[in-house]
């Protein structure tokens, strides 16, 4: 599989993740500070978070480089990691527009025929 197209899936896998791990920390929060019942919720989820808030930046970064995004789109992508399941409407925003579409490759008719055999 190309780097393109694995970036590009790694990316959209993170987004998800990314705004999870946000509801589970909130979650987390809220037993431990309104609740006052338990930190477990944040234990686990702060630093799944922070694994999965700084592989959703490595991946951002390298699609910056690796699909020429402008530099208002690499930074629109980090900025959504801030703010909670920013990321999901950024992924959606992207895709539509086509920042996170793999360039199509066209082979020619003949280069087809002349691999089958």
């Amino acid at each position: 599989m190309p780097l393109r197209t694995t970036v590009i899936r790694a990316f959209r896998i993170l987004a998800v993740a990314e705004a999870f791990s946000w509801a589970a920390l909130l979650a987390g929060m809220y037993f431990k500070w309104i609740a006052g019942t338990t930190e477990l919720g944040v234990q686990v989820a702060g630093p799944a978070h922070g694994a999965l808030f700084v592989g959703y930046g490595v991946a951002a970064l390298m699609l910056w480089r690796v699909q020429r995004w402008p530099f208002l789109v690499a930074v629109l992508a980090g900025f959504s990691a801030v703010f909670p399941f920013a990321t999901l409407l950024f992924e959606r925003w992207a895709g539509r527009r086509g920042y996170l579409s793999a360039p199509k490759v066209e082979v020619p008719a003949g280069e087809l025929e002349s691999s089958r055999a």
